[in-house]
This record gives structure tokens, sequence and C-alpha cells, in this order.
């Protein structure tokens, strides 16, 4: 498995750890999903549970349109995969879902938050539900978001082809 990660550096300013502690979460799930067959990345984990290394990348891709676009950004834009008609629509609807289609909006959905996050001031304050949600909220949130899932993605791993890592 291919690992082009940079580590988090040990020093620097708050944007810089925010932003590369970021990159190395959106990473990790890529690194954990690289060399598998679409087949492979809708398997499921174990009943009750229906998470699926699709399942995540499709909901990594609705959380970063909702937390930079929507809520930073202030856009008016749909929930991705029909999330209005079912909550948890992303993590459902695999079977017959687009590994293609998965991967190339959530790294559109990562480009556009980059290019917000990167002319935003930590400070900048979104509308989320009528509350105030600060972009440094954000950022820390969404490396909490990609630690958990990735954290769920070592496990999917493991499950299907015996693969660990960091």
């Amino acid at each position: 498995m291919t690992d082009n990660r940079t580590p988090p550096p040990f020093s620097g300013d708050e944007r810089a750890m925010l932003n590369n502690w970021l990159e190395w979460h959106r990473g990790t799930l890529a690194v954990k999903c690289a060399g598998l067959s679409e087949e492979q990345l809708r398997e499921r984990s174990t009943p009750p549970s229906g998470l699926s290394l699709l399942g995540l990348v499709r909901h990594m891709a609705h959380v970063e349109r909702s937390w930079f676009r929507r809520v930073l950004n202030g856009e008016d834009l749909p929930k991705l995969w029909d999330k209005d008609r079912d909550n948890d629509a992303d993590f459902k609807e695999v079977d017959t879902a687009s590994a293609k289609e998965a991967f190339d909006t959530w790294e559109e959905e990562v480009r556009l938050a980059r290019a917000i996050s990167g002319a935003k001031p930590l400070d900048a304050v979104g509308d989320r539900n009528g509350q105030d949600c600060t972009h440094r909220w954000i950022l820390v949130h969404m490396i909490e978001e990609y630690a958990r899932h990735n954290g769920h993605a070592d496990l999917l791993r493991e499950r299907i082809d015996g693969v660990t890592g960091e």
C-alpha cells in the first residue's frame, strides 16, 4: 500500500498545525482505501453495522461540503447522496454506488474546502442552524471527524484483506 502522506510537524503556528493534521487525516482515508476493488470498498463490516469504506468516503464528501461550503462559506447547496430523504443514505446506499463518483466527489469537495479554508481567517464565523461557528472550530471538528472514521477504516481494511497500519 503506497503511503505518500507527510506527517504533521511538531511545531508551527496554529493554522499550519490544524491544516497539517486535517491533511494527514484526509490522506489516511485515501491510504485505507488504496488498491481495493469497488466490491471490496462496498464490503460491510459486521452486522448490525452497515459501515463500508465506500460509505465512509461518501460520508466525508458530505461532511466536507457541509462544514466548509454550507456553514463557513454560506453556500445554499443540497446535501449529497440524497441525505435530505435519508440522513444515513451516504452509508446505507453503497450497493450500487459508484466508487469513482464517490472518490471524485470527495476529492472535489476537499479541493473546494481547501480553497475556502485558505481564504478565511481562523476567527471567521459561519452559521450552523442559527448558531455562530468559527473556522477554527470547524477545522478541529474535521480533524476529529476524520480521526474517528479513520479508526473505522482501520478495522474495515483489516477485515477486507488483513492490511494494517497507521
